[in-house]
């Protein structure tokens, strides 16, 4: 294959490249990121506050969503979604635990196949990153610690009510072992659904601070036993998981994101190198045909800019790292990787062997053409932040309202 070099369709982010163990040949390297926008439709309408909807399944309008940004042979990313009621961590987000969602998500599977393109299921546990109003349930985590901050508060004001509410009001339960293997089993009974409905692939969600990484941050897990301890032991909860979804799946529709360097949900362990480097080593050489692996940039950080996100690495001793490591760790295994990158900085990265494929998020919600705007150099829609996160009374407004390029002209 002879790689090309420049912007648009002479870059390489328009060869093609392969997946899944050889079994998916995408046809060029701009990936649909996985993004939460609440959009699903309650499965209760009449959510009181004695009797508030907890489940929402996927309808019409994400179903369109999907379908607008499905180009021949790219590959989609979907929104997290919830294993399992205890799992869900916002409202209007469509897990795959019911028939109703199982239902819905196959009519989104087979919209964006009719485009010829590629879906993945991200599988994504909020952990402590909920509420019991939310969920119904106790939040779990890899230990019962508190919140850091004791004014940072959940994302959604619970059903009748206006004030929002600390997560430090309402501390997680530690994890059992029987509960751990429960949790797994919720895991692997929606990788199978998705596989069932027709989805491509299974990504794991390991990283934002988010129950996996729960496991993996120091300053989270406090235990002593089998799952912590150590940046080794701290790695158990992960490979345990992985294990159980390549049984239920297959290792090669297997794949994992995870965020090495992140703060978010207040993920603030230290051994980040050691406990990382451990894992992406175990994964490799437990599933070496795993799909792909996905990473977040380093400097690339949801709740601050990039030089806070500076300070935090020099003060780990990381002023300089990058995702080098772990693409020398996982070698052939496709290695994707996400953080800010639009139509500027998008080029040459290929070209210079650090990564296979790029991950766009924000300016695919607002260039549903996106890969056609990137490969003929077309300017790039600007997004709307504030209807990034529903739900809203206009669920469609600034999400499946964006004109394409041609509509534009």
């Amino acid at each position: 294959m002879t790689i090309r070099y420049g912007k648009g369709e002479s870059s390489a982010l328009f060869e093609p490249l392969t997946i899944a163990n050889g079994n998916i040949k995408l046809s060029h390297r701009v990936i649909h990121a996985p993004l939460t926008r609440n959009r699903g439709v309650p499965l209760n309408f009449n959510s009181t506050p004695e009797n508030p909807n907890r489940i929402w399944v996927p309808g019409e309008l994400i179903k369109e969503y999907y379908a607008q940004r499905a180009t021949e042979g790219g590959l989609i990313i979907s929104e997290g979604i919830p294993p399992s009621l205890e799992s869900n961590g916002m409202p209007g987000v469509p897990g795959l635990f019911t028939p109703e969602q199982a239902e819905g998500w196959k009519k989104v599977v087979d919209a964006v196949h009719a485009k010829g393109a590629y879906i993945y299921c991200q599988l994504w546990h909020a952990g402590r990153a909920t509420i019991p109003q939310m969920t119904g349930a106790p939040a779990v985590s890899a230990s019962a610690s508190v919140w850091d901050s004791p004014t940072e508060c959940y994302t959604h004001p619970p059903v009748g009510s206006t004030e929002p509410v600390p997560y430090a009001n309402h501390p997680p339960i530690e994890l059992s072992p029987a509960h751990i293997k429960q949790t797994i089993a919720d895991y692997c009974g929606a990788a199978k659904t998705a596989i069932e409905i027709g989805f491509d692939g299974v990504e794991l969600h390991g990283g934002n601070g988010y129950l996996p990484e729960q496991f993996l941050s120091s300053n989270i897990n406090k235990r002593t036993d089998d799952y912590g301890g150590s940046p080794q032991k701290r790695c158990t909860f992960i490979f345990e998981l992985m294990s159980e979804l390549a049984k239920t799946v297959g290792e090669q529709n297997l794949a994992i994101r995870l965020s090495p360097f992140g703060l978010y949900n207040q993920a603030r362990g230290e051994q980040r190198m050691e406990t990382w480097t451990h894992l992406c080593e175990g994964l490799k050489k437990n599933h070496p045909a795993l799909s792909y692996v996905s990473f977040i940039e380093p400097r690339y950080e949801q709740v601050f800019s990039e030089e806070e996100k500076e300070k935090f690495l020099e003060s780990w001793g990381l002023g300089d790292v990058t995702l080098d490591r772990f693409r020398a760790i996982f070698g052939s295994t496709p290695f994707f990787s996400a953080g800010g990158f639009d139509d500027k900085n998008a080029w040459g990265v290929i070209e210079s062997g650090k990564y296979d494929a790029l991950i766009f998020g924000r300016y695919f919600v607002s260039n549903p053409d996106l890969v056609h705007r990137l490969k003929n150099g077309l300017p790039l829609a600007a997004y709307d932040r504030s209807r990034f996160y529903g739900p809203f009374e206009d669920n469609a407004f600034h999400y499946t309202d964006y004109p394409s390029a041609q509509q534009e002209a």
